[in-house]
C-alpha cells in the first residue's frame, strides 16, 4: 500500500522563520480550499440558501479582500485605495455582512471560479510580497487602529497573521457547508 505523506514546507527568502511558517500554513489550507471549489459553476458560486445568507462567491471574495486589508493594517498602511490597488476590488464588494433579507451583491452574479481564485491569487501575492521583510522583532510590534464603530484596538502582527489564518479557515468551513447545502438542493429536484 502506497504511504501517504503530509508535510507543511517552509518557503524560502523569509526573514522571520514564523512568517515562512504562517505562509506555508495558510497555502496549504487555500489548495485544499481551491481542491475542494473545483467544478463550482457560476450558479453555485451566486446560490443563496436564503435571504441575508452567504454565498460561496461572497465568502472567496471575502477571503481575499481580508487578506489584503490585515496586511496593510500590519504594514500601518489601509486605505481603501491601497486594497483596491492591491485587488482591483473595495472592502464592501463582498456584500458582508449582509442585512437579514439581504441579496449578494449584484457584481458577483456571473462571476466564474477561474475570477474568484484570481483574487485570491492576487491578495496571496500581495501579503507575500508586504511581509517578506517582516522580522521576528516586527511580529511583536503592536498595531492599534480604530475600526468603523469608533472602538479602538490593539494588535501585534503575530496576531494578525494568526487571524488571517484562521479566519480563511472558518470560511472555509462555510464554504464546503454550502457546498453540501446546493448538491442536497439540486438532487432533491
Amino acid at each position: 500500500m502506497k504511504a501517504v505523506t503530509n508535510r507543511i514546507v517552509l518557503p524560502r527568502g523569509r526573514r522571520a522563520t514564523e512568517v515562512a511558517s504562517f505562509f506555508a500554513q495558510l497555502d496549504e489550507l487555500s489548495g485544499r480550499m481551491v481542491e475542494d471549489v473545483r467544478g463550482a459553476t457560476p450558479a453555485e458560486l451566486a446560490w443563496q440558501s436564503k435571504r441575508g445568507h452567504n454565498t460561496i462567491g461572497m465568502l472567496l471574495l471575502h477571503i481575499a479582500i481580508v487578506e489584503a486589508f490585515w496586511t496593510l493594517v500590519a504594514e500601518e498602511r489601509f486605505s481603501p485605495a491601497a486594497l483596491r490597488r492591491a485587488l482591483g476590488v473595495d472592502l464592501d464588494d463582498d456584500g458582508m455582512p449582509l442585512p437579514p433579507a439581504g441579496l449578494p451583491p449584484a457584481a458577483l452574479r456571473g462571476r466564474t471560479l477561474a475570477w474568484y481564485t484570481n483574487v485570491l491569487r492576487r491578495a496571496r501575492a500581495f501579503a507575500r510580497r508586504r511581509t517578506a521583510r517582516f522580522t521576528r522583532a516586527d511580529l511583536d510590534r503592536v498595531i492599534t487602529r480604530t475600526r468603523r464603530n469608533g472602538e479602538r484596538v490593539r494588535q501585534n502582527i503575530r496576531w494578525i497573521l494568526y487571524h488571517v489564518l484562521e479566519h480563511q479557515a472558518g470560511h472555509y468551513g462555510q464554504v464546503l457547508l454550502l457546498r453540501h447545502h446546493y448538491a442536497d438542493r439540486r438532487r432533491a429536484r
